[in-house]
């Protein structure tokens, strides 16, 4: 492939036409693929198959002779708070076992903070001139989504290799009270794959901050899905904050879409005594349980960590194979194009490419003229709106791996083209 860096006019011309003939014969074939979304394929969803039949029609007592079909235990049952005690780093008693997403839970705790305040009984975050949330980007577009539903301010902080930049995080919080919280995914980052240092975790725990009830929303997503051998744990931020002195800072959330069932999942919440009781306070109105049903079929199907751990490496079996197919492609047709990288995730489900600015949502619009759907140019900043456009999501779980194969040698074909362009508009 010519190198685009230094042709000449002539030359120039005739990239452009070679590629351009390229990506028309690509459009031709007339395909529908979609990389927009981290879903778990079917294939996936299958290896929790069993649950369907779980826990039967004879098995609804929980420990305590709860009877899971009743109403009752807020909290979620003893034994699933135990089941994912170790994952969520926290006592089973400080852990809160709820229905299917987490992000249901996160948009909660937004609102709860919001119309009620936190646990330190301060002020209910609507009563205040303005809020505003720090945002790592590139970062989660559903997170960005609630703040701008409920009209919370979003700050973007630059998202490091080792996590955000701690010097611009805590010269914001230490001077601006109206910063009540940050969110942070601290292991395989959506969508970069990064993972949180131990010494930047450690500096959100210890860090002042004008806001007294400032939170940390801890999304750890990703906390067991591992796309190599290599097992990366992070450090435990509800002990950080706890010894430092703000044992109420994190909020942490996870759940088991990714695990079991997406559809019918549990969702997680850990954090300090404080914050589990200003929660399930918050659940009193709302509801009288969970689908402890549910509950009690995943406790019989994981049965324990190692259950949860050798269920993974089904996902990773299945998965990783498609995130080094689309690493090959894009290493074969990309890496000689000047300002085009990639990351290399070791777990967690995305890809982020990185094109020359202004070249991202040209690239996405290429693609869809092309019959392959990407996450839009913007969606990884909040409002939708990258100031350099250089950014794109890539999803390689859902489809199969020859379609991924597919969508991957199409995506390096429209970088192609959108680069070559700017090349040749540079040039004239």
């Amino acid at each position: 492939m010519t190198e685009l860096a230094q042709p000449r006019p002539r030359e120039i011309t005739q990239e452009i036409q070679k590629i351009q003939e390229s990506y028309d014969a690509f459009k031709a074939k007339g395909l529908k693929l979609n990389l927009t979304r981290g879903k778990p394929s079917t294939a996936q969803l299958n290896l929790s198959a069993d649950l369907l039949s779980l826990p039967g029609a004879a098995d609804y007592f929980a420990e305590g002779a709860n009877d899971c079909r009743n109403y009752g235990i807020l909290q979620g049952l003893a034994e699933a708070r135990r089941l994912f005690s170790d994952i969520m780093g926290a006592a089973p008693e400080q852990v809160v076992v709820a229905n299917n997403s987490s992000l249901a839970l996160m948009h909660d705790t937004v609102v709860y903070a919001l119309l009620k305040g936190t646990c330190e009984g301060s002020t209910p975050w609507s009563k205040l001139h303005e809020v505003a949330f720090l945002c790592p980007v590139p970062g989660y577009d559903r997170h960005f989504k609630i703040c701008e539903d409920y009209g919370i301010r979003m700050i973007p902080v630059a998202l490091r290799e080792d996590g955000p930049d701690m010097h611009a995080v805590e010269q914001l919080t230490a001077q601006d009270p109206s910063i009540k919280a940050m969110w942070c995914v601290p292991k395989y980052s959506n969508p970069t794959g990064i993972v949180y240092s131990d010494a930047v975790i450690e500096r959100l725990a210890a860090m002042k901050t004008a806001a007294t009830d400032f939170r940390l929303y801890w999304d750890n997503a990703y906390a067991v899905h591992h796309l190599t051998h290599e097992r990366i744990e992070i450090a435990n931020i509800i002990e950080l904050c706890a010894r430092h002195g703000h044992p109420n800072r994190p909020f942490v959330f996870g759940s088991t879409s990714k695990v079991t069932l997406a559809g019918s999942g549990l969702a997680l919440f850990a954090g300090s005594r404080e914050n589990v009781n200003w929660l399930l306070s918050r659940f009193t109105p709302r509801t009288i349980g969970p689908d402890k049903i549910n509950q009690l079929r995943h406790v019989r199907f994981l049965k324990n960590e190692a259950g949860i751990l050798q269920l993974m490496e089904g996902h990773r079996a299945l998965i990783a194979p498609k995130f080094q197919r689309v690493l090959e492609i894009f290493d074969d047709k990309l890496a000689h194009i000047p300002n085009v990288t990639w990351t290399r995730p070791k777990g967690g489900y995305f890809i982020t490419l990185n094109v020359p600015n202004g070249c991202a949502r040209r690239v996405v619009a290429l693609a869809k003229g092309a019959g392959i759907e990407l996450t839009p140019a913007g969606a990884t900043h909040p409002y939708g709106k990258d100031p350099d456009d250089s950014t794109i999501r890539i999803a390689p779980t859902f489809p199969e791996l020859a379609e991924v194969e597919q969508a991957a040698e199409g995506v390096a074909l429209c970088v192609l083209v959108a680069t070559a362009e700017n090349v040749g508009l540079a040039r004239a």
